[in-house]
């Protein structure tokens, strides 16, 4: 195995806020003006005829070489909507329900041969064409497929116009990997799909990523008998922090990883703009049988790095590599957001908002704003007016009466921003290619925050991102306290009773808010998944009539706090969580 010698990686300034004269874009400084940042996401326009966004994609990315001669598929999406999203074109529809409007006829074709032709319903999602690999030669650069559908109206004659539309997809088809662990994306779901990180053979199987961002220098370094530890204790990959001094111990933290099946995301955070570096690190890291996926971008939107940045990293990368996606995290809630996303295929949020105050700066003594300030949680809006049930009894900011515009930040600030990601993939027609992973809170007593979140407290900022569609976990960071660590684990060690609803692609998320209590339900046959966190400091009550259920044959599969069920309805404590199975039979 290459042995790694970046000598880039030394001697390389850490950058932080402070260093910056500006964060989102922003002035934060008391000697600063206040500057309108730019940079926010286009909001589509309100259209007042119906539009198709037809769209398709391939199932799997990348297809092997051994795939061949096995089924292989093209998802087709096909949506009616009122706002101008990418690539949504007009639709004459006839009167009555959409359902009876029509159907699509779709084909789909590469360098001009047909490799499916079916009838696709209109509002379909993830619709499931298969097609052969068969003559199609391995490369290492994709494929263009070409998709093209005929909306055939339910009331058109031969006279009628057709209404067509077109949509373009890249299919990657890649030679069998010869001394390289493989990850897949299934776009069907935006599951990662691997097999064992050990190395040693099996299956590809879905995986939901959980493990923190882990200190290197001063922690895994000295400490390579955490890797074991970390495993033990349900987590499953491990996100290593550059820099990395001791580069033989980093490979003996590498080369333990592999041993006891914990998966790595690489990550690039300091180099990732240099493109010398960049090929130096991936042609070391390839060939590692856990390899999970790169990271390039911490944060890049904060420090404005270029706005081509992550793309070049990307491109770079995939030219590189090709067997790995590539992931970055965010921290702006709105700044250049398409742009740094179109280098990516899994886009992080990492909206800290426990123990600061989201409208006032600790920091720097400023009020933040849209166009001023930093607070440590960009844009976050504080708890309504009065609601102090969401008030933690460990704030030193409101003991009973909350005005408005406290700054004691809103568990829902997370929510939002796994969601308004989620749209703005839909608006830019990504939603199939790019998935989003969520980055809770797990440190504090510093800087912002004066405090670090409690251990139910890092469990419901988890499951906030989850119920919005996040397919990974990833903290901030570790080694953090004892009590995160070991609602982090339990968290963790439940997660397999849960995953394959989540993953399951016939498994449509329903969202629900009662009172306080954020709750998704994934249905899967006779079975519905509940996953509820209680936001609130007060314990509270949900029936199961408040989010369409009988409550017949419930099995508690996870909690975290305080929880209890009756015949009726389940009760969560004080930021209580709790995962249940719920029978339809």
């Amino acid at each position: 195995m290459p042995r790694l010698t970046f000598a880039v990686l030394t001697g390389i300034q850490l950058l932080a806020r402070v260093s910056a004269q500006t964060w989102c874009n922003k002035h934060y400084m008391a000697n600063q003006s206040v500057v309108p940042p730019g940079g926010e996401f286009t909001i589509p326009a309100v259209s007042d005829v119906p539009l198709l966004a037809f769209r398709c994609a391939a199932a799997i990315k990348p297809y092997l070489e051994e795939d061949v001669g096995t089924p292989a598929g093209v998802l087709i999406d096909s949506p009616v909507v009122y706002s101008e999203i990418v690539g949504a074109q007009p639709i004459g529809l006839p009167a009555g329900p959409l359902s009876s409007a029509g159907q699509l006829d779709v084909t789909v074709s590469l360098n001009g041969k047909t490799l499916v032709n079916a009838l696709v319903p209109l509002n379909a999602s993830a619709y499931e064409l298969p097609f052969s690999l068969d003559g199609i030669t391995p490369q290492m650069t994709p494929y263009n497929l070409s998709c093209g559908a005929t909306f055939l109206a339910s009331n058109s004659t031969s006279s009628s116009s057709p209404q067509t539309y077109n949509a373009s997809a890249a299919l990657s088809v890649l030679p069998n990997p010869t001394n390289s662990s493989v990850t897949k994306m299934d776009l069907r779901t935006g599951a990662l799909l691997v097999k064992p990180a050990t190395g040693l053979g099996g299956e590809y199987e879905p995986i939901f990523p959980v493990g923190f961002y882990t200190t290197f220098d001063g922690y895994l370094s000295t400490n390579i008998s955490a890797v074991g530890t970390l495993k033990q204790q349900g987590f499953n990959i491990i996100h290593i922090v550059p820099t990395f001094d001791n580069m033989t111990a980093f490979e003996m933290v590498l080369d333990r990883m592999q041993e006891v099946g914990m998966y790595l995301m690489y990550d690039m955070r300091f180099t990732y703009m240099n493109n010398t570096s960049v090929m130096e690190q991936v042609n070391s890291i390839k060939y590692r049988p856990n390899l999970l996926l790169w990271y390039t971008g911490d944060e890049p939107d904060g420090t404005s790095d270029p706005l081509n940045a992550t793309s070049i990293a990307y491109d770079l990368i995939y030219s590189l590599d090709g067997y790995h996606p590539v992931s970055l995290v965010l921290n702006c809630q709105d700044y250049e957001w398409a742009s740094y996303t179109a280098g990516t295929d899994i886009v992080m949020q990492d909206v800290y908002m426990i123990g600061n105050n989201v409208t006032w700066s600790n920091e720097w003594n400023t009020t933040c704003t849209p166009d001023y300030g930093d607070c440590g949680c960009d844009n976050c809006f504080s708890i309504p007016a009065g609601n102090s049930a969401a008030v933690s009894p460990n704030s030193t900011y409101y003991e009973s009466v909350v005005p408005a515009n406290s700054g004691v930040g809103s568990y829902f600030d997370i929510s939002d921003r796994v969601s308004s990601f989620q749209n703005r993939l839909e608006v830019m027609g990504w939603e199939r290619t790019k998935a989003v992973w969520t980055v809770p809170q797990a440190f504090g007593s510093a800087q912002y925050w004066t405090r670090t979140p409690t251990g139910e407290e890092w469990v419901v900022q988890s499951i906030m991102g989850i119920n919005q569609g996040a397919l990974g976990v990833v903290p901030w960071v570790d080694p953090n306290p004892e009590y995160i660590k070991v609602a982090a684990s339990a968290f963790a060690l439940s997660l397999p009773k849960f995953t394959s609803y989540i993953f399951g692609a016939t498994s449509p998320r329903s969202n629900y808010v009662v009172g306080g209590v954020d709750i998704a339900t994934w249905a899967a046959g006779f079975e519905t998944l509940v996953l509820a966190t209680n936001t609130d400091y007060v314990t509270s009550n949900v029936t199961w009539t408040d989010i369409g259920l009988s409550g017949a044959g419930v099995e508690v599969v996870y909690t975290s706090g305080s929880v209890n069920t009756t015949g009726n309805c389940f009760a969560l404590g004080s930021v209580a969580s709790a995962a249940f199975v719920v029978s339809s039979t």
